[in-house]
């Protein structure tokens, strides 16, 4: 497993894109289902319909955006070791995500936030996260960086 020992490599940020879109396809839409199925949202999970300005759909989007949060927050976790490893991907991604979304990206887009946007981001977020540091383990427990 990497650490602090030595910088990330460009192997290392790669994967750490390539896991924060997997984790967002995986777990972050994961639970948006869990939440659909369970009647507490109205959205359904990997929606396909285009968003602008490339007309991509919007779950690809998503991915994308996660794909860019994976380097700076595995860039934090990556030395830390056990429990600290595992709440530190949890609370990271969390947290990080969710501030930018309903400080900058919901007033862009004029969508409300509420208690429920905040609840609801930090938990989707946060398992985002999750899957960022299982994907990260599973790429790095065969090969040392």
């Amino acid at each position: 497993m990497s650490n602090a020992q030595h910088p990330p490599n460009a192997k290392e940020w790669l994967q750490a894109f390539i896991g924060g879109f997997i984790a967002t396809l995986l777990f972050h839409q994961g639970v948006i289902a869990l939440f659909w199925l369970a009647g507490l949202i109205p959205a359904a999970p990997w929606n396909m319909s285009p968003v602008p300005p490339f007309g991509i759909p919007k779950v690809l989007s998503l991915a994308f955006w996660g794909g860019v949060w994976g380097p700076p927050i595995w860039w934090l976790i990556r030395r830390w070791q056990g429990l600290r490893h595992w709440l530190g991907a949890l609370i990271a991604g969390a947290i990080g995500p969710t501030l930018v979304a309903m400080l900058v990206v919901f007033p862009l887009k004029g969508l409300d936030v509420s208690a429920n946007t905040v609840v609801g981001g930090l938990i989707v977020n946060g398992a985002w996260g999750l899957g960022l540091a299982v994907w990260m383990r599973l790429v790095f427990s065969r090969t040392e960086v």
